[in-house]
């Protein structure tokens, strides 16, 4: 599946939750595949946590 059509679905989706169930559980369904795309990245190897945490926090030394 290209990437036009990923997106397609997914916005096909948020727009049923929209209108069945409100704004508020839409965005818990986009938050919710958010973290399972996250997830699945990092699962194939795509997203290497320990860099990601290196290049979030720089290394902090203590005072002496």
């Amino acid at each position: 599946m290209n990437q036009t059509k990923f997106g397609t679905a997914v916005g096909l989706v948020l727009g049923i939750v929209l209108v069945f169930a409100g704004f508020g559980p839409m965005l818990v369904v986009a938050l919710c595949g958010l973290a399972g795309w996250a997830v699945a990245k990092v699962l194939a190897g795509e997203v290497d946590l320990g860099r990601l945490g290196e290049s979030i926090s720089p290394q902090r030394r203590s005072p002496r």
